[in-house]
């Protein structure tokens, strides 16, 4: 999210002819940054570098202040980034099929790492549980590095990687893909299917990030901030940053960004609540 706020910052400011100022304000899976912007004056001043992870957290800790689908004004999408199941060569598993039969095989077997309870990887995984009706064990982690470091070692048997890293490790065996969380193929992992292709319907995990602003937000002033942020989107020179950093840029429609949401934030929700999970 800092990568993307601090890419649309300076082009931003160009465009509306006034400093944008970019203000981080980091814990609880983004919950204190979203808590002060829904509480902030609804005047375009004060605007969210949000991602889907709001939505899980805010239904997974305690005493949440804020409403991610009615305190803010969706302005637009801003990026996509792709989640890759992954396993060490060692399991045998060289198949999405493959982890299916041993995980129903033998319950509780396959270790699945995170790097911490609530995260992207750790949802991706239990609604891949879910959808696919099997059990696996989740061992949670303090960030990325020893996570990924475990899966390397086959200390863990499984787990979802972004993309553009996990590719590179398909690549030189030391991981084997198993399927992609998105709807459609990446560019970076061509040969790699999706979850659908291989018969596990609904696991569509990408990663987003998006603008928001309070809720009542004047209409007209939504739409101006869409539009400067649209245009910066498209812009090559944003693609090609985002690009590197393994997120595609994309713009949206507020009304766009309002039915994502409203699709996601249930869908996170049945997930938090059939799998009890609480990062309290």
């Amino acid at each position: 999210m800092d990568t993307i706020a601090r890419v649309v910052a300076p082009r931003l400011s160009e465009r509306l002819g006034q400093p944008v100022v970019v203000q981080n304000q980091p814990g609880a899976s983004g919950k204190i940054g979203a808590d002060t912007v829904a509480k902030s004056a609804p005047d375009g001043y004060t605007v969210l570098m949000g991602a889907n992870t709001m939505l899980m957290a805010s239904q997974m800790y305690k005493n949440v202040a804020f409403d991610p689908v009615k305190d803010f004004a969706p302005v637009s999408m801003a990026a996509y980034g792709s989640l890759m199941l992954v396993a060490h060569p060692k399991t045998g598993i060289k198949s999405l099929p493959d982890l299916v039969k041993q995980a129903k095989a033998k319950p509780g077997s396959i270790s699945f790492g995170s790097p911490g309870v609530g995260t992207p990887h750790h949802m991706a995984m239990e609604l891949f549980k879910l959808e696919s009706n099997t059990f696996m064990l989740h061992v949670p982690y303090r960030g990325s590095a020893g996570y990924t470091q475990d899966l390397l070692g086959g200390e863990l048997n499984v787990g979802f990687l972004p993309v553009h890293i996990a590719q590179g490790f398909v690549k030189n065996g030391r991981l084997n893909a198993l399927a992609l969380g998105s709807t459609k193929r990446h560019s970076v992992a061509p040969d790699v299917p999706t979850f659908d292709e291989v018969g596990v319907k609904g696991v569509d995990v990408d990663l987003w990030y998006a603008f928001f602003a309070p809720s009542k937000t004047p209409a007209a002033v939504v739409t101006r901030l869409n539009t400067e942020m649209a245009a910066i989107l498209r812009q090559t020179e944003v693609q090609e940053i985002l690009g590197k950093a393994g997120m595609v840029a994309s713009a949206s429609t507020p009304n766009e960004l309002t039915a994502i949401v409203a699709r996601d934030y249930p869908r996170w929700g049945n997930v938090i609540r059939s799998k009890q999970i609480s990062a309290d």
